[in-house]
Order: structure tokens, then C-alpha cells, then sequence
């Protein structure tokens, strides 16, 4: 099998045909008859499954894989990639945010270059003023909490080697952050630039992309760990000079102590750090729980097509 096209489907009822029609267009134009296209229904609410199966008995090139529920975009497309058996994977949303037609320069670029991956790069990041400032600082955060510079604007169409994607598997961690893994696994990847389409509203909202920053983050580093252990050193250094200065001010000057606005004010900010401070461990105590269960990425309900 010389190429994979591997797509997820959620709420995409309405694109499924399309994406279909010039998915196999772009294929067979690069590769001929040798491919393969596979779609995973992430717990889709729509009728994208029913659409889905209806092409496998159509085109013997669509496989489906229907998840038992919905697990989430990454790790739906790790599932994916697990069933994709091409010299080459072709990784892309169904939505048609970013076209199929891609494939084309992305194995151009990957064969001149001789690289293992090329994946798709916005000039600038499509969506209004808040999703551009939220994506800005969310990439901003993560470098500076975890070192890691990932590529900023990126998007999901890649087209990646066999070895890669064997090499991207091996990881086997519970809380999937596709970007994080992708940059990890290393070999050689290159951008391309592409123009990412507007055809349906972000699901990423600003509570997902906190969380998705605090899950990123935990799972690529362990600065906040670290970074708790110095803020308690500075406090209990300051404290210390504190306490010497009270004790050279009632030995040495005899001044009346006053003040109670301030220790009330200490008090509950010390108290409001211990609490957060004892969340950052709890986060990385609930990771190392999620781990240990070793459950499944995904659990597949059926297989549709040639698997």
C-alpha cells in the first residue's frame, strides 16, 4: 500500500461526500489505484457514521472505524493512524478546513526534501482577533513552562513516512497533545504554508483551551513541580528576615508592632498559594493515576470496509 488518508469524522455529515470525492481524486492522481482512505467516527451526534458506512460499500478504498464513544480529536486520530497501513499517511480534518488537494505539494515537498514529514503551516492563524491572541499565548505559555518551541499555527494536514508514524506510536501516554508528540518524535519534518478554510465554528473554547494548556504542559513538563519549590524557599527566606527584623525591632527599639491589615492580607495569600500549590501536585498525582490504569486509547465498536 504505497498511501493512507486518514481523517476523523465529528458532526461532518455534510462534508463526508465531498471530502470523499477529491480525497480519491487527489490520491489516484498521485498514486493511482494503491491507496486507501480511513475514517474514524469519534462518537459522532450527527449521521456522518451512517454516510460513512453507505461509501464502504460504494468504494473499497473507504474503511471506517467507529469508536464506542467520543475520546477526543487526538486521540481518535491516533487510532487512526494505528489502522493506516500506507508507505506514506496523509493525516487531514473531513471538515475541509484544509483541502485534500494538498497532498500533492506535500509529497512533492516531501520527496525533494527527502524529509519524514511536512505538514501544513498558516501565514496566519485563520478566526477573529481572540482566537489568533488565544493561539499566540497558548504557544507562548507552553514554551516557556515546558522549553519546548513547537511550530506556531500549525494544522493537522501532514503527510508523514511509515517509519514516523511507527516511531509516533510508540507513545503511549493516556493524555494525548498531538503537538507535543508530533515535535517529540523528532526525524526530519519541514512546514509548508497553506490557507486554512473558515467552514465551521471552532469547538475549542476558551475553558477546552485551558485545559488543553494545563494538560500540555503537565504532560511535557515538570517546571511547575519546580517551580513551587522555589517560590516556598522565597517565602521562607523572607519570612526568616521577617522574623529577625521583628526580633531586633522588640529587643534593640522597643517600637510598638502593628499591622494587623497586613498579616490578615499575608495570611490569606499564603493560604491561597498552598491551595493552588497543592492543585499543581494534585494535577500531576491524577496524570500518574490516569497512567497506571493503563486504559485504552480509544475502544473501537466496529470496522467497516477492508481492515
Amino acid at each position: 500500500m504505497k498511501l493512507s488518508i486518514v481523517a476523523t469524522l465529528y458532526q461532518s455529515a455534510r462534508y463526508i461526500d465531498e471530502f470523499h470525492a477529491r480525497a480519491t481524486m487527489a490520491a489516484q492522481t498521485l498514486m493511482g489505484n494503491d491507496y486507501e482512505i480511513i475514517l474514524v467516527n469519534d462518537g459522532s451526534p450527527d449521521d456522518s457514521l451512517n454516510i460513512a458506512v453507505a461509501l464502504t460499500q460504494k468504494d473499497p478504498h473507504v474503511s471506517v472505524i467507529d469508536l464506542s464513544r467520543n475520546f477526543g480529536h487526538h486521540k481518535a486520530m491516533m487510532t487512526g493512524l494505528d489502522h493506516a497501513s500506507g508507505d506514506h499517511i496523509f493525516l487531514l480534518d473531513s471538515d475541509l478546513e484544509e483541502e485534500p488537494e494538498l497532498l500533492a505539494p506535500f509529497f512533492e515537498h516531501l520527496v525533494q526534501a527527502k524529509c519524514d514529514v511536512v505538514y501544513g503551516m498558516q501565514e496566519q492563524r485563520k478566526g477573529g482577533w481572540f482566537e489568533r491572541w488565544s493561539g499566540h499565548w497558548f504557544y507562548t505559555f507552553f514554551k516557556a513552562l515546558t522549553g519546548l518551541a513547537l511550530p506556531k499555527n500549525v494544522v493537522t494536514a501532514r503527510l508523514m513516512t511509515k517509519r514516523y508514524v511507527s516511531a509516533l506510536l510508540r507513545h503511549r501516554e493516556r493524555e494525548v497533545f498531538m503537538a507535543g508528540l508530533w515535535h517529540i518524535t523528532g526525524f526530519d519534518q519541514l512546514p509548508h504554508l497553506v490557507k486554512k478554510h473558515s467552514t465551521s465554528e471552532t469547538t475549542y473554547t476558551l475553558r477546552r483551551k485551558l485545559s488543553l494548556l494545563v494538560n500540555s504542559v503537565t504532560s511535557f513538563s515538570n517546571a511547575p513541580l519546580i517551580a513551587i519549590f522555589y517560590i516556598g524557599l522565597s517565602i521562607s527566606t523572607l519570612a526568616t528576615l521577617y522574623i529577625i527584623y521583628l526580633l531586633v525591632n522588640w529587643l534593640f527599639l522597643e517600637h510598638p508592632l502593628s499591622g494587623w491589615t497586613s498579616v490578615m492580607g499575608s495570611i490569606w495569600l499564603l493560604g491561597g498559594m498552598i491551595i493552588s500549590f497543592i492543585g499543581v501536585v494534585g494535577i500531576y498525582l491524577s496524570k500518574i493515576f490516569s497512567e497506571t490504569k493503563q486504559r485504552p486509547y480509544t475502544i473501537v465498536r466496529q470496522t467497516y470496509g477492508k481492515q
